[in-house]
C-alpha cells in the first residue's frame, strides 16, 4: 500500500484551503485575477496610497490583479473599462493578458531596450507610486533565497529613485527571514518614512509582508 508523499499531503492542503479562502472568492466575484488585489487594497486604504491623476509603475505585475485594483481606483467610476484619470505602466519578465488602460513591458527593465520601452511610456515624467510584488523563485534554500529576495528590493529601491517623484512612495513585499533587517535598513537609508504592513489578505502562515517606504531621501 502506497503512503502519500509530504509534497502531495502539502499540496493538498494548500489547495483545500485556497479553494475555501474567502479572499479567493471575493477575486472571482469581483473579477480580480488574483486575491493579492486585495493586499494592495488594504494598503492603499491604510496610508492613501492612489490618488486621481497619479502614475503608478507596477512592477512584477503579472498576472495583473494589483494593477487592475489600480485601474479600477483610477477610474472616476471605479470601473474595470472606460475613463481612466491616470496613467499605469507595469513590467514583468512574464506575458500577461492586457488590461484596458494598462502599459504593459515585458522585459527585465536592467536591459537597455526594455529601459527604452519604459522612458518612452514615461514620456518624461516620474512616477508618484511604485508599487512591487516581485518574488523570487524559491529554492527551499533559505540563505539563497535570501539573498534573491533581497536583490528584489535593492532592484525595486533603486527604480523609485531613478524614476520616481522625491516625494513619492514605494510599495515593495519583503519575506521575514535571514535578510529581513538588512532590507528595513535599506528602506530606511531610501526613505524619510518607512511603515510595514502585514495586510489581512496576507495568509498567516505567509512569511510575506509589506514595506512603505515615503519620500526619498
Amino acid at each position: 500500500m502506497k503512503t502519500p508523499s509530504k509534497g502531495k499531503k502539502v499540496n493538498k492542503a494548500w489547495l483545500h484551503d485556497h479553494i475555501n479562502d474567502p479572499y479567493v472568492k471575493l477575486a472571482h466575484r469581483e473579477g480580480y485575477r488574483a486575491r493579492a488585489a486585495y493586499k494592495l487594497k488594504e494598503i492603499d486604504e491604510t496610508v492613501g496610497l492612489i490618488k486621481p491623476g497619479f502614475l503608478v509603475v507596477d512592477l512584477g505585475c503579472t498576472p495583473g490583479a494589483w494593477s487592475q485594483y489600480v485601474r479600477r481606483k483610477l477610474s472616476p467610476g471605479g470601473a474595470a473599462v472606460g475613463d481612466l484619470n491616470g496613467t499605469i505602466i507595469g513590467l514583468d519578465l512574464l506575458p500577461m493578458d492586457p488590461i484596458e488602460g494598462v502599459h504593459f513591458i515585458q522585459g527585465d527593465f536592467r536591459e537597455p531596450d526594455v529601459l527604452q520601452q519604459l522612458e518612452q511610456a514615461l514620456a518624461g515624467r516620474l512616477a508618484d507610486v511604485v508599487v512591487s510584488d516581485m518574488a523570487p523563485n524559491l529554492s527551499g534554500i533559505s540563505s539563497a533565497d535570501a539573498a534573491r529576495g533581497e536583490l528584489l528590493i535593492e532592484l525595486a529601491i533603486e527604480f523609485a529613485q531613478n524614476h520616481m517623484k522625491p516625494q513619492g512612495t514605494l510599495v515593495a513585499k519583503v519575506f521575514h527571514g535571514p535578510a529581513y533587517n538588512d532590507v528595513v535598513q535599506r528602506f530606511k537609508a531610501a526613505f524619510g518614512v518607512v511603515k510595514p504592513l502585514k495586510p489581512k489578505a496576507s495568509r498567516d502562515r505567509s512569511s510575506e509582508t509589506f514595506l512603505v517606504g515615503s519620500g526619498l531621501k
